[in-house]
């Protein structure tokens, strides 16, 4: 596995190593041992969304004490995958990282409590995965509008299909201090 440190720091993208044969491909998607050498706290649930070509899920996060990681990756498909800064007092508060994951290119990006994420869909029928370090919880559930214009975010989709809640979400600006940097 190659881990990549990106533009901000804390958020990690990683290349798993990928055996093929006759037979097809097998790769290791997750190694207890292996990423707590990398920092990454153990993980307590894992969810799946299948998402249409143009869905924009996005920018979700939960806050203290229900806050969580994500390890997160597309099965099938291909999705433009966003982390925001919104770590208070940050260097990189407000800023993003967007990475192309998909079932060809077999990267899994970390993102730490911290950060909002979502991710756009680019193929019909995506199959995503993100292991969390918290459990769900709604009462703790917030959001980000995805098309904040100060995040300036290019999702790469020309008619979003976004649910209501998501388009609900209050700008960046507008989002308490939940959470505080402390580097």
């Amino acid at each position: 596995m190659k881990c990549q440190q990106t533009a901000i720091s804390g958020l990690l993208l990683l290349t798993l190593d990928v055996y093929s044969d006759e037979r097809g491909i097998f790769f290791e998607g997750y190694q207890g041992k292996r990423f707590e050498e990398m920092g990454i706290p153990p993980f307590v649930q894992d969810n799946f969304s299948i998402s249409k070509d143009g869905v924009i899920r996005a920018l979700h996060y939960q806050v203290p004490p229900m806050a969580q990681g994500k390890l997160v990756q597309v099965l099938s498909g291909k999705v433009l995958d966003v982390a925001v800064d919104i770590r208070h007092g940050s260097p990189t508060f407000g800023k993003h990282v967007a990475v192309e994951l998909s079932a060809e290119n077999h990267q899994q990006l970390w993102i730490p409590a911290g950060f909002a994420h979502g991710f756009a869909s680019l193929t019909e029928g995506t199959i995503f995965q993100y292991k969390c370090t918290g459990y769900y919880s709604a009462e703790h559930e917030r959001g980000i509008r995805y098309d904040d214009s100060t995040l300036g975010i290019d999702w790469r989709v020309e008619k979003p299909i976004l649910n209501k809640r998501d388009l609900e979400h209050p700008l960046l600006s507008d989002i308490p201090k939940d959470f505080i940097f402390e580097g």
